[in-house]
């Protein structure tokens, strides 16, 4: 905290006085010279031409970050919220959010200790403070911090109650049932937040971009099925789950249409996976993904029963990034993904 030391009016003389009232309009009126620009100044606006999730080319016209009052309307899982422009210091309890905030450019001030992946962190930012986990925020440090916003996801939802007696919060969970609209609308509004609506729309394009290659890649080279595996158990996700962005937004058929949508996906056996039959099989290896020591995915998949299935035989088996897990929805999980699914079915015969 700074301290102020007040000065005694009765030690000035009437001159003195006069003297230090014009110094401090003086003062005010540098603070507000029109000819002073500063990081926060709105960007102009501009159209840029994008590819869609579909592969067509459309033209997006970027926003100025904010209204004739400094503020920003957010859409948030509490519906839409009204912020000023630009609030440092920042906190951020989501890896979904590192990552657009990352791949923006913008700094933030406060950051969770328990990360697992890179791209989290603008480059060249100063270090962050260290304001809890994940799940678990430190007010204490919060309370040092000061933030001026608090952003948070999905992990951090039950929390929000109590980040938002210190400031404004913002729950930005991306919907997982939209997950391509749910994304580009956060990344939309984080761009008018900041200032970088150019830079979102650059960013969005290069997403549209890499999906629209993946889709055409994949196009009709035979259906999917998403598993995850957690040491020896082993999860299957349908449409509407963190992973169904390989089938909504990719277009890869499913191999089961009625897996049943739950948080963790169905739980599924070995014996379903040879009767399943999938012509790829995409895998998240959770133990991997969060950093754990233990048995890992090749592993437990190198049994007989699944090397039945036409994935094992022809080499079909991808493995996802940990960002689909732990981030999914970012920018860099959408361009990692993207290009592992390029990858692997440009190398497939139609």
């Amino acid at each position: 905290m700074f301290k102020h030391t007040p000065i005694a009016a009765a030690s000035l003389t009437s001159k003195s006085k006069l003297a230090l009232v014009a110094l401090i309009m003086s003062g005010s009126l540098l603070g507000c010279s029109p000819t002073e620009t500063t990081d926060k100044a709105a960007p102009d606006t501009e159209s840029a031409a994008q590819v869609d999730a579909q592969g067509e080319v459309n033209t997006v016209t970027t926003e100025g970050a904010a209204d004739s009052n400094g503020m920003v309307t957010m859409h948030t899982a509490k519906g839409e919220v009204e912020v000023p422009v630009n609030p440092h210091p920042l906190a951020v309890y989501d890896m979904t959010l590192m990552q657009d905030l990352a791949a923006l450019g913008v700094e933030v001030e406060g950051l969770p200790n328990n990360l697992h992946l890179d791209n989290l962190k603008a480059e060249n930012t100063p270090e962050s403070r260290d304001i809890g986990t994940l799940f678990e925020p430190n007010m204490e440090v919060l309370n040092e911090l000061q933030p001026k916003a608090i952003l948070i996801g999905s992990r951090m939802a039950e929390k929000y109650s109590t980040l938002q007696q210190m400031a404004p919060t913002l729950d930005l969970t991306v919907d997982t049932t939209n997950i391509y609209e749910s994304s580009k609308t956060r990344l939309a509004d984080l761009g008018r937040l900041f200032n970088k609506s150019d830079k979102a729309a650059e960013l969005q394009k290069d997403i549209d971009t890499a999906i629209a290659d993946a889709k055409a890649a994949s196009a009709g080279k035979g259906n999917g099925l998403v598993i995850l595996v957690n040491g020896n158990k082993i999860s299957a996700y349908g449409a509407a789950s963190r992973f169904g962005f390989l089938h909504t937004v990719f277009g890869i058929p499913m191999a089961d249409a009625n897996i049943e949508d739950a948080t963790h996906g169905q739980p599924v056996s070995f014996e379903y996976l040879q009767k399943t039959n999938p012509d790829w099989l995409f895998v998240l290896d959770r133990t991997s993904a969060i950093g754990e020591e233990g048995i890992g995915a090749k592993e437990v998949l190198d049994n007989p029963l699944v090397h039945e299935t036409n994935a094992w035989k022809n080499d079909h088996v991808v493995y996802l990034s940990p960002d689909s897990y732990l981030a999914f929805g970012g920018y860099y999980q959408w361009m990692k993904d993207a290009k592992l699914i390029t990858d692997n079915f440009s190398k497939a015969a139609s």
